[in-house]
C-alpha cells in the first residue's frame, strides 16, 4: 500500500443499495478522510450477497474512485457485514490468575474461555466484545490489566454470523483484488462513528436504517449489551411506493427521496406530485398525502420491530440518552418524530463525528458505517494490531514456521 505521512486505513461498506469505500489517514490528531468512492450496489439483498459478479464489479468501481481521490493503491480493507443471519448473545468466562496479578495473557485466556461455547458448524464468531470484568467478586472493572487477584471473570457480548455469508464477502473482495483485514458488524462500526462516549455510558440504542437491513446496537454502562439485524430497510419503502403508485422502481426511489414523509400530518392538504407510469402510459398527478399514507405505516412497523428488540434486550428503562438514528434512509422527512412517538424515547439523527479531512463529503448519515469502519480500524491499530500497510502476511508466515518447528 502506498505509505504516506501516516498509516492509511480503508473502510468498505458493502451495502444493499450502495458500496462505499473511504480511505483515511491516521495522524496524531485522529483520522483524516483523504478519499471516498461510492457506487450503486446490485448484487445484494437484505445485506447478504446474492450475486458475486455484480457485487465484485460494484466494489471495483467504488474502490477505483476512492483510489483516484486519495492518490494511492488500496490493497486491504475493513469490510462491514450485516444481514438477518447475524446473532448476538452474552456469555462469560472464568480463569485463575497466574501470578496474583492480571497480565495481558490472563485477559486473552479469560476471553478465550468466554468464547468457548457450542455454536453450530455453519456459524462463526465475528466479535467477542468485553462488557466488564470481575476480579475476586469485585465487579464493574473495565481495565483489569495490572490489578491484583486470584480469579478473573469476564462478561462478553459475542456476535456470530453465517459462515457462508462472511465467506462470500471475503470472496467478493478477493476477486476485486482486496485483502480483508477484518470483517466488522455494521452496527458496531456505525456506533464508533456517531455515538458519544457519554451516550454509551448513560444508555443508548443505535438504529442504522440502511437499504436492505436495519441494524440495532444497544449500549449501556459504556459497553455493548445487545446487537441484532432486522431484515427491513429503505428498499422496502421504495418497493411499497412502486407497487402502490404503479411506478418504476427508480422513479419510486426518486419520489421517496424528494417527497416522502413519515408524518402525513405535517403536510399541506392540497400538495400534489407527478407520478410517472409504467409501460408508456401517461404520468398521473396524485396528492402527496397518498404517498405518505404508504410510507408512514411501513416506517411505524419498522420502529415497532426496533421497540421489540429493545424489550428483548431488557434495556427499555436503561436508555437514558434515547435513540440515535443513522443510515441513508433516516434522511426521510419526519422519521425522528415518528420514532419518538413509537419508541417513547428522545431521538436524534446521528452524523459521523471526530473525523478530519474531507468532512463535507462524509457528513451524512449514509456514510456512518464506512467512517465507523475507519474508527474501528484505527482502534485495532492502537491496540497493537497490524495495519493495512503492514507486513501482516510475513508475520503470519513466520508464526506458521514456528508452529511447524515445534
Amino acid at each position: 500500500m502506498a505509505q504516506k505521512k501516516g498509516e492509511l486505513i480503508v473502510g468498505l461498506d458493502i451495502g444493499t443499495t450502495k458500496i462505499c469505500c473511504i480511505v483515511g489517514e491516521v495522524g496524531p490528531e485522529g483520522i483524516d478522510v483523504i478519499g471516498i468512492g461510492t457506487h450503486p450496489s446490485r448484487g445484494l439483498r437484505k445485506g447478504v450477497v446474492i450475486n458475486i459478479e455484480a457485487t465484485v464489479s460494484s466494489i471495483r468501481r467504488a474502490v477505483e474512485e476512492a483510489e483516484l481521490m486519495a492518490g494511492c493503491a488500496i490493497a486491504s480493507v475493513y469490510a462491514g457485514i450485516a444481514g438477518g443471519h447475524i446473532r448476538g448473545f452474552n456469555s462469560q468466562g472464568v480463569v485463575a490468575v497466574k501470578d496474583k496479578e492480571v497480565k495481558q495473557g490472563d485477559i486473552a485466556r479469560v476471553l478465550d474461555a468466554a468464547r468457548a461455547i457450542n455454536i453450530p458448524q455453519d456459524r462463526e464468531i465475528l466479535h467477542v466484545l468485553p462488557q466488564d470484568y470481575i476480579i475476586d467478586e469485585q465487579d464493574g472493572i473495565k481495565e483489569p490489566l495490572g490489578m491484583s487477584g486470584v480469579r478473573l471473570e469476564a462478561k462478553v457480548h459475542i456476535v456470530t454470523a453465517a459462515v457462508s455469508s462472511a465467506q462470500n464477502i471475503v470472496k467478493c473482495c478477493a476477486r476485486a483484488g482486496l485483502q480483508v483485514s477484518d470483517i466488522v458488524l455494521e452496527s458496531l462500526a456505525s456506533a464508533e462513528a456517531v455515538l458519544a462516549e457519554e451516550e454509551k455510558e448513560l444508555g443508548v440504542a443505535l438504529v442504522d436504517v440502511g437499504g436492505g437491513t436495519t441494524d440495532v446496537a444497544i449500549f449501556s454502562g459504556g459497553a455493548i449489551q445487545h446487537t441484532s439485524v432486522i431484515p427491513l430497510g429503505g428498499n422496502h419503502l421504495t418497493n411499497d411506493i412502486a407497487v402502490g403508485l404503479r411506478t418504476p422502481m427508480n422513479e419510486a426511489e426518486r419520489i421517496k427521496v424528494k417527497y416522502g414523509s413519515a408524518q402525513a400530518a405535517l403536510l399541506d392538504k392540497d400538495e400534489t406530485i407527478e407520478v410517472p407510469s409504467v409501460g408508456g402510459r401517461a404520468p398521473r398527478v396524485l396528492a402527496r398525502r397518498i404517498l405518505c399514507e404508504i410510507v408512514e405505516p411501513r416506517v411505524e412497523e419498522l420502529f415497532q420491530l426496533v421497540h421489540r428488540e429493545v424489550q428483548k434486550a431488557g434495556q427499555e428503562d436503561l436508555l437514558a440518552s434515547g435513540v440515535v438514528l443513522t443510515g441513508g434512509s433516516t434522511l426521510l422527512h419526519g422519521m425522528p418524530e415518528l420514532a419518538e412517538e413509537v419508541l417513547g424515547l428522545p431521538v436524534r439523527r446521528g452524523l459521523p463525528r471526530n473525523i478530519g479531512g474531507l468532512t463535507d463529503v462524509v457528513k451524512s448519515p449514509q456514510h456512518a458505517t464506512a467512517v465507523g469502519l475507519l474508527h474501528y480500524a484505527a482502534k485495532q491499530g492502537m491496540e497493537g494490531r497490524v495495519f493495512a500497510g503492514d507486513s501482516s502476511s510475513l508475520r503470519e508466515r513466520f508464526l506458521g514456521w514456528v508452529k511447524e518447528l515445534f
